[in-house]
Parts: C-alpha cells; sequence; structure tokens
C-alpha cells in the first residue's frame, strides 16, 4: 500500500463529529515525519464524498485556510454539520472532538 493509500485509509477511520491532526494520521499512515504528506495528499484526495479530508485540522484545532475543497469557509461548514463545535471562527473545540488514537495503517502482505 502506497503512502497517500495510507493516509486516506487513515482519515476514513475519523468518525463524523470528530477530527485528528496532521500528525496523528501521518502517524497511523505509518510515521509521525509524513505531516506535510497528508496535506499533499488531502489536496489530491481523489473521493472528497467518501475519504473525509474535511475532518483533520491543525495540533491546535485551527481549520485549514486551504481546504481544497471550497475554502476554510467550506470545511467549518462541513464540521459543524456534523456537530463539531468551535472555540472561535477557525478552532475546534479540541478537548471534545479530537479522537484519542487511530490505529496504525499496516502494509497489505501479499500472499
Amino acid at each position: 500500500m502506497k503512502t497517500f493509500e495510507r493516509i486516506y485509509e487513515a482519515v476514513k477511520l475519523i468518525p463524523e463529529g470528530s477530527v485528528a491532526t496532521y500528525g496523528q494520521v501521518a502517524e497511523a499512515a505509518g510515521s509521525k515525519r509524513l505531516s506535510r504528506v497528508v496535506g499533499y495528499a488531502l489536496h489530491a484526495n481523489p473521493l472528497p464524498g467518501i475519504i473525509p479530508c474535511h475532518r483533520v485540522v491543525k495540533k491546535d484545532g485551527e481549520i485549514s485556510s486551504a481546504f481544497a475543497f471550497g475554502g476554510a469557509n467550506r470545511q467549518a461548514e462541513l464540521l459543524q454539520a456534523e456537530g463539531v463545535a468551535f472555540r472561535d471562527g477557525t478552532h475546534v473545540d479540541m478537548e471534545r472532538h479530537c479522537v484519542t488514537f487511530l490505529p496504525l495503517i499496516q502494509e497489505e502482505k501479499g500472499i
């Protein structure tokens, strides 16, 4: 499984009404150092309705000003529609909505 595929699989595990950070997704995809790569992958998201990239935020809860599918306002709208609360116009209430754990996405082994 390629890096972007592992990232997409991790993002699919973020439950509705919750968010995860770029770092959490990177760690689930196999390396804490992949945070920037997570951003690149999300901008190239081939299935925005299925891979919920709007649920990925910065470590302080800030939404992306460069959200690829309609901008920051659209990301906030999508999260609010799922019941995600904000501390202000751009920061998710991380204490209430951040996942505490995403499992490691394992490489598929051929038989």
